[in-house]
């Protein structure tokens, strides 16, 4: 695979990942039920949702084109195939372009990608044929005091280690994973999350990794569990040791301490999400831009 699809596919999905772990803690510290979530959804072959109403499952926007361009069309949510009637992707999203995905590996100049990632509204709602019954859906998060709290974030996809990074051999598909992380900041579109080398960071520390796209961040205990975000994308800042040296043709890593993770900040797009939910199935555009 080329280095070019190998970071178009991480940059787009990294937090399209299961959980990438502490490399000083024991794997099994990060394992789960698989019913820790009940409105866990998981979409045909990788990524995320979650069950926000009995109806509706919230995920990521680049993850949602899977839904409608393959020839399935069901999604799994404990571990039963529901039927899927419409996806409808938020009038914000924007793939990113094949002409600055070449031109950020011939310059790189990555700033301009990342613009690109953070000005999209990576959003989209998925309307099943018949409601859920038996599981509760996640409560959304509503207000605007995301910053400094700690979140839960889940996964079945690729998993590693923060000193080595995403293991690339890693199935997209695996067990059930979840971790901590502090959510450090907020703008219009995401919140974010940086993963911490130890000794710093949470005991139980990590971020998605490679095919959870659509996986929730969540706050609170399990009772009164709340949606803040859904995995989006990661990024490495300027000063990160990955590159040092780096060019075009070396091998990607992802999920290397250090690393910025995004998640849709799902506070701000509560009202768009009550609008969908409550309006007539031709009121909105179903297909991605």
């Amino acid at each position: 695979m080329k280095w070019s699809l190998v970071f178009c596919l991480w940059a787009m999905s990294s937090a399209a990942g299961a959980v990438i772990t502490r490399a000083d803690v024991d794997d099994a510290r990060y394992r789960v039920d698989p019913g820790a979530v009940p409105a866990l959804a998981d979409l045909p072959g990788e990524g995320h949702g979650v069950l926000i109403a009995p109806r509706w499952v919230l995920t990521a926007a680049h993850a949602a084109p899977m839904m409608m361009e393959g020839m399935e069309t069901d999604v799994s949510i404990g571990g039963v195939a529901r039927r899927v009637s419409r996806v409808v992707v938020h009038p914000g999203y924007r793939k990113v372009p094949e002409a600055l995905i070449k031109e950020v590996l011939s310059s790189g100049d990555f700033a301009r990608l990342y613009a690109s990632l953070g000005s999209s509204d990576d959003i989209a709602l998925i309307e099943l044929a018949s409601p859920v019954s038996g599981v509760a859906p996640m409560p959304l998060y509503r207000g605007d005091q995301e910053a400094g709290k700690t979140a839960e974030l889940f996964g079945k996809g690729a998993t590693g280690h923060g000193d080595r990074g995403q293991d690339p051999a890693s199935s997209h598909r695996t067990i059930l994973r979840h971790a901590f992380n502090v959510i450090e900041g907020a703008d219009s579109r995401y919140v974010w999350y940086r993963f911490d080398a130890p000794p710093a960071g949470l005991p139980l520390e990590g971020i998605t990794g490679g095919g959870d796209s659509g996986g929730p961040l969540v706050i609170g205990t399990a009772a009164s569990a709340q949606l803040v975000g859904l995995g989006s994308w990661s990024r490495y800042p300027k000063d990160h040791p990955f590159w040092k040296g780096w060019a075009p043709d070396r091998p990607f890593v992802g999920g290397l301490y250090g690393v910025v993770v995004y998640a849709v900040r799902v506070s701000r797009y509560a009202p768009w999400i009550d609008s969908v939910m409550a309006s007539p199935e031709e009121a909105h555009e179903e297909t991605p831009k």
